[in-house]
């Protein structure tokens, strides 16, 4: 990225939107930032008096964290592709529309999550664990894998794997089994494996700070590392965060696991015979390896810090990569007497 690289803020985003005819030229909305995580600037754009509310995306080159890692730029326009591609399958009510594409400053704009929206994620941090909104998560993500699978142009369109590398499989699995050789054949199994299960369209981040919540609904965004591969990552990087939580507030976790039980139960069902591509043993398979990865990758999860903590959750995923339980279950199990006692 150059010194004359356009990047979006709140000051230049007003005339950036009038001078591309997206808005009246006297209309001045109300512009603020929004958490955009470490790889990309997010602001909202908000007309008084009226319901229009855009959000407008723009991606980075060099990631916001304390190691050099760095994506293409162009995933942003996948990103808008797969939004593109998927409202008719997962519902215009579940994913925003897309409003403006700008290949030559990385942006694109798309309508908002609906007014009085929460990001699930913090209402699992506020010990809010509804089942109602698990059994959602997990009717969408069954909508996803099933719908993708039966329609071979999603292969042919989202086949390229680059960015979910550089954004997932470096910083989270390689960097992990750099960090403790003593699992290290475990991933490096696990990554293979991974590899060789090509069975359907893949979110990538399919987690609770990514899905926006009304009521029981919720409004998915974040696609910049969709991709065709394997469909128990998403299932895997859902439950993760599920069950960090309940080591991060152990009281609790009895709520935060009967949300994992609730996922993994409505999505199975949703499935119908998932057995053609192991479905369940890869999922428990990418959980040890994700747990471990959000305490010692590249992106550990901001709220669990002390190290007392970390240790559980390291020493619980170190257990499941090398074990490699068969059901879910088992894991639930594991992790319920970690942080909780006996269930």
């Amino acid at each position: 990225m150059s010194e004359d690289d356009f990047l979006i803020n709140t000051a230049n985003l007003g005339p950036y939107l009038r001078e591309r005819g997206l808005v009246p030229s006297r209309e001045d909305p109300t512009i603020r930032e929004l958490g955009g995580g470490v790889s990309n600037i997010v602001l909202l754009a908000e007309w008084v008096g009226t319901a229009q509310r855009w959000v407008i995306k723009q991606s980075l080159e060099k990631l916001r964290v304390k190691d050099d890692w760095r994506s293409a730029r162009e995933r942003i326009f996948r990103e808008a592709e797969a939004i593109k591609s998927l409202r008719p399958l997962l519902g215009k009510s579940a994913l925003p529309e897309v409003i403006h594409v700008d290949e030559g400053n990385f942006l694109f704009v798309m309508t908002a999550a609906p007014a009085g929206s929460v990001v699930w994620k913090d209402l699992l941090l506020g010990r809010r664990a509804d089942l109602a909104v698990a059994r959602q998560a997990a009717l969408l993500l069954g909508r996803m894998i099933n719908g993708s699978r039966a329609d071979p142009s999603f292969e042919k369109r989202f086949w390229d794997c680059t960015v979910f590398d550089q954004l997932r499989i470096d910083p989270y699995y390689r960097m992990t089994a750099q960090r403790h050789p003593e699992v290290r054949e475990h991933i490096e199994g696990l990554l293979a494996a991974m590899l060789q299960a090509q069975a359907a369209l893949v979110h990538g981040d399919y987690s609770p700070k990514n899905m926006l919540v009304r009521g029981d609904d919720i409004f998915l965004i974040d696609f910049e590392v969709i991709h065709w591969g394997d469909p128990a990552f998403d299932s895997a990087f859902l439950l993760n965060h599920l069950l960090l939580k309940a080591f991060h507030q152990p009281h609790a976790a009895p709520l935060y696991i009967a949300a994992a039980r609730e996922f993994w139960r409505t999505l199975m069902a949703a499935l119908g015979a998932p057995s053609a591509w192991d479905f369940e043993r890869m999922t428990v398979h990418h959980l040890g390896a994700l747990m471990l990865a959000r305490i010692d990758g590249k992106s550990p999860v901001e709220y669990i810090r002390d190290e007392e903590t970390k240790d559980r959750v390291r020493r619980v995923a170190k257990r499941i990569l090398r074990e490699r339980p068969q059901e879910l279950e088992e894991v639930m199990g594991i992790v319920m007497r970690e942080t909780h006692g006996p269930s």
